[in-house]
């Protein structure tokens, strides 16, 4: 009987396995920072790389980076998507408003910013939820270690690998997936 109740618990778990490692990127809408919705199926077609920011961290330069990135590759079908967090030593404390004003005097960016999110633990994010677990994305577990951790989508919105923090946006890693097949 045992066997019989594993044996169905298997069968009903793993159509639902499935379709979570079916989802990708293209699955989940999200707020922009301005609070309006966006449909990350917007991106199909295009390579994402996608970063937990914050404004108070010693890695917030790298947003010099994502921006000349960004407008480097942006009419190659690239696009940066950046999710302030305020998960690492409280190191992005402000109010969406506040975030928008610092990234867009400091920086200039005009990559698309999304509102403030939580990047691990209980709340975390379920886009964050699918980035960072195998079981969600089919590919691999990727904890979120600081600020500044990259995630690399490719066109049809399926996770290629995680990028750790410190490694900065215009390293030869990084570079060298957005122009593979160009």
């Amino acid at each position: 009987m045992k066997t019989v109740i594993r044996l169905l618990a298997l069968v009903c778990l793993f159509p639902c396995l499935l379709q979570a490692q079916n989802r990708t990127l293209h699955d989940f809408t999200v707020k922009t920072i301005d609070g309006e919705d966006f449909s990350l199926s917007q991106l199909k077609g295009r390579k994402a790389l996608i970063v937990n920011v914050a404004s108070k961290c010693g890695l917030t330069p790298q947003y010099e980076q994502l921006q000349s990135l960004y407008e480097k590759y942006r009419d190659r079908n690239f696009v940066i998507v950046g999710f302030p967090a305020n998960n690492f030593g409280q190191q992005e404390p402000g109010t969406n408003e506040e975030i928008k004003a610092f990234c867009t005097l400091n920086y200039g960016v005009t990559f698309p910013m999304m509102q403030k999110i939580s990047v691990k633990g209980e709340d975390m994010a379920p886009l964050y939820k699918w980035l960072t677990q195998k079981s969600e994305n089919g590919k691999e577990d990727a904890e979120v270690t600081w600020n500044f951790q990259k995630f690399l989508i490719d066109e049809n919105g399926r996770l290629v690998k995680s990028i750790p923090p410190k490694t900065v946006p215009l390293s030869e890693d990084i570079v060298s997936w957005i122009e593979e097949k160009e």
